[in-house]
């Protein structure tokens, strides 16, 4: 995994100055290269950038911030300045307000991200002095925890099963000192997740279901994430274009073990409590049919109208598992239905929530933490929707609207929290973006985890 990180802070240095579009304007006649910034016809546009020669080379930078509109249009939108610079150590300087300044600096950690598994990806060779007023131990956990999710993220399922997920979930309990369980294969109807293994029993790669306890006091947070690590839509099978990102599938694991990553790394008092379903959605003879019934762990039953609806199947055995202790806080992170999309984009975080406590510092945290979401409804009178008649619950009804609200309803019939928070995400940057390259990409951790305070009273 890349490694974030700061440069030496006693290490000699240049300057990065970093005006907005406003500023320069007033500024401009003063500064010692205005006339070569003339010439090269800097304007101090959002991610534009000068080098500014002197005597042995380049003796600092100047990058533009924008006006105040390209600000609100483009995160992290100084990144394409960074990734300009050349190697050595850099130190922001500039009428920054502390809210700019903690952008830039997760926009610098951030674009230094790299996936070089699979080839030899050239490192980033600038580095930033930390700035003052800024908490680098908070913006390097952010910056480790969203690099985590990618690695899983943009790791191919032959490489990425339920075996390497879990190899990935154990890594991480022991490098914070948690403790883990795995329950895996046939043992989990022993043990009474029926749903987790209908959907991943047809993979010659076990299906399995993982738990990670850490702290011992303060407020009781439970996580969950689907770990589809690989979706043809069982018998009801996806066309090829509809695969193409199905490596993606369990995006809401890697997220959820990207935040655990914050908030152990930041040391949180909390007792966080983590779980994560890893399956694979695949074909054989044992397939998962449609129309067949399942008992759930919860004991509600669920008529299987498509196969390719599995992920709210594990997480409905996962968030039951969750129910059974008391817990102050449950999230469940899903890439859970296409409809979100269509909803909101792939930028977008969507969720659902109805605890007007939680929505308030979830909708503040995502300003500060440059992490947009968006609050869906969890509509009641849809209810009627996921239920078939013949069963308790309809994995995927055949009505043709609000599919991302009907799953998100189907999955708050397993939980009985009021402080119940769910998120359907996408995990996939579609094109090139600033500090976000096209593939992998984290969505809504950094918003919970600034949230967290208010929400648990920490």
């Amino acid at each position: 995994m890349t490694q974030p990180r700061f440069a030496d802070a006693s290490a000699p240095y240049r300057s990065l100055t970093v005006v907005t579009s406003e500023d320069w304007h007033a500024l401009r006649d003063a500064h010692p290269a205005k006339d070569w910034l003339t010439a090269t016809g800097f304007e101090a546009a959002l991610g534009d950038m000068r080098l500014i020669p002197g005597a042995d080379g380049v003796a600092s930078a100047i990058a533009g911030l924008g006006n105040a509109k390209a600000r609100a249009r483009l995160r992290f939108g100084l990144a394409k300045a960074i990734a300009g610079l050349p190697a050595g150590n850099w130190a922001l300087e500039g009428n920054l307000t502390p809210a700019q300044k903690d952008e830039a600096t997760l926009a610098w950690l951030l674009q230094c991200y790299r996936f070089g598994r699979y080839h030899s990806a050239k490192p980033a060779e600038a580095s930033l002095r930390l700035p003052e007023e800024v908490d680098g131990a908070r913006m390097l956990a952010m910056a480790e925890g969203e690099f985590l999710t990618r690695d899983l993220v943009n790791t191919p399922a032959s490489d990425m099963g339920p075996e390497e997920l879990e190899g990935a979930f154990v890594a991480l309990a022991q490098r914070f000192g948690a403790a883990s369980t795995v329950i895996r294969g046939d043992d989990l109807l022993t043990q009474n997740f029926p749903m987790v293994h209908a959907v991943g029993r047809a993979s010659t790669r076990a299906p399995r279901i993982m738990e990670m306890r850490w702290g011992s006091a303060g407020p009781k947070l439970t996580l969950v994430g689907k770990g589809v690590c690989f979706d043809t839509g069982g018998l009801n099978i996806k066309p090829s274009s509809g695969m193409n990102l199905m490596k993606k599938d369990m995006g809401g694991a890697a997220t959820v073990l990207g935040l655990a990553h914050m908030i152990m790394a930041l040391n949180l008092p909390v007792q966080l409590r983590v779980i994560v379903p890893a399956v694979e959605n695949a074909i054989s003879g044992n397939a998962l049919r449609p129309k067949d019934i399942l008992k759930s762990r919860k004991g509600l039953t669920v008529e299987v109208n498509d196969t390719d609806a599995e992920g709210r199947l594990v997480l409905g055995d996962a968030l039951a598992w969750a129910e059974e202790e008391p817990s102050d806080f449950i999230l469940s992170m899903a890439t859970l239905t296409g409809a979100a999309r269509v909803a909101v984009g792939p930028d977008l975080a969507p969720y659902y929530c109805n605890d007007t406590g939680v929505v308030a510092a979830l909708e503040a945290a995502a300003v500060a933490g440059f992490d947009p979401v968006w609050r869906l409804p969890f509509h009641d009178p849809y209810e009627v929707i996921i239920e078939p008649g013949i069963a308790d619950l309809d994995n995927a009804p055949g009505w043709g609207f609000a599919g991302s609200a009907t799953a998100a309803l189907f999955l708050r019939r397993f939980v009985d929290n009021p402080k119940y928070l769910h998120f359907d995400i996408y995990a996939h940057t579609p094109s090139d973006q600033p500090a976000r390259p096209k593939g992998a990409v984290g969505q809504g951790a950094r918003a919970v985890l600034g949230a967290l305070p208010a929400i648990l009273g920490l």
